[in-house]
């Protein structure tokens, strides 16, 4: 009996297991795991130093939130020192997108002929103004007269067309060329100095002075600001990437405008030794700056023909341009459309 039984066991336990190999074979097999598709590199470059200026917060929020990578890109971000050669790296194919004022992207169209392109318009007004110390009791363009009116390289037009417009006698006002260090204002070496509003203004209060500032614009002069900028050849290679790169970096900057708080700790990540409250007033100064009619009926970034031409009329009024410039070459809204999936 004992042998029987134990027989029955080993039959039993050995028909278990071919049952478990059986079932094993018939299972469905897993299917592949499907490879995350690489990342797309490209490079932004910022026109300046890492700092709150608006086109670079946009980018500096998108990476670090994860919109670019949403968007199967791996942005790479550098940063220019201020010598032009973002625009040369561009044209080089080593950048694909950077940041360009308004006016200058004109003046390099013009000569040496560069083909860039704005595919946003950031800056719906000017970066700078003039400003002079409250209490010299200028309040008016007009009290230039008689006073030394600071500039920066070469008089811009901006100065010009405020005096025009304001009626100041050219003859009785008293150009300097003068630095990038505000306190020549405070220290009397000229009695306007011109300035970035983002900037200056805020150094200047740190140091204990109040300001009277005369921007331009309101004075009916056109001004524009920062733009997102490509090249001709770019736009023709890949525009999907730009406009993946726009998709994102716009978000960037909507939710800089929603949480500013949070963009400025994303921005003091890029420039760990700047001033917090510094770059909270760039910022702040900045968002007020990328509103106008324009955006307000199309979206953040949108830009006109009527705006570029006005510029353009501007600086070729004031001899910043001496070259014909094709203004619907200038500039494009169609990757905006497509990013916003009108």
């Amino acid at each position: 009996m004992r042998f029987f039984s134990g027989s029955i066991g080993t039959w039993l336990r050995a028909g278990f297991v071919l049952w478990l190999i059986l079932m094993a074979g018939c299972a469905t097999p897993a299917p592949p795991a499907t490879p995350t598709p690489a990342l797309r590199h490209m490079v932004f470059m910022a026109g300046y130093k890492p700092q709150a200026n608006l086109p670079f917060v946009g980018v500096y929020v998108a990476k670090e939130k994860g919109y670019f990578a949403a968007e199967g890109l791996d942005v790479e971000i550098q940063h220019s020192t201020g010598r032009g050669e973002h625009l040369q790296l561009l044209m080089a194919g080593g950048v694909q997108v950077t940041t360009q004022d308004a006016a200058v992207l004109l003046q390099r169209r013009a000569d040496p002929g560069l083909p860039l392109v704005s595919i946003a318009l950031i800056g719906q007004r000017g970066q700078q103004a003039f400003a002079a110390l409250k209490s010299s009791g200028m309040r008016t363009p007009k009290d230039w007269e008689g006073k030394k009116v600071g500039y920066k390289g070469t008089p811009p037009p901006d100065l010009f067309a405020i005096m025009e417009a304001a009626g100041v006698d050219r003859n009785r006002v008293e150009l300097v060329n003068v630095g990038f260090d505000p306190r020549v204002l405070v220290q009397g070496l000229v009695d306007v100095y011109p300035l970035f509003k983002s900037n200056e203004p805020y150094l200047l209060q740190q140091m204990g002075y109040e300001l009277v500032i005369w921007d331009a614009a309101d004075y009916g002069v056109p001004t524009l600001g920062l733009t997102y900028v490509t090249s001709e050849e770019q736009i023709r290679q890949d525009p999907d990437l730009l406009v993946r790169f726009l998709r994102a970096a716009l978000k960037g900057i909507e939710d800089a405008r929603a949480n500013p708080e949070e963009a400025v700790d994303i921005v003091l990540r890029y420039a760990p030794q700047a001033d917090r409250g510094h770059m909270r007033f760039m910022l702040e100064t900045e968002l007020k700056d990328a509103e106008s009619e324009v955006t307000r009926a199309h979206g953040l970034g949108w830009q006109t023909r009527e705006q570029w031409e006005a510029l353009y009329e501007v600086l070729r009024r004031y001899n910043a341009i001496t070259k014909p410039v094709e203004i619907e070459r200038v500039f494009t809204n169609e990757l905006l459309q497509k990013a916003r999936g009108r």
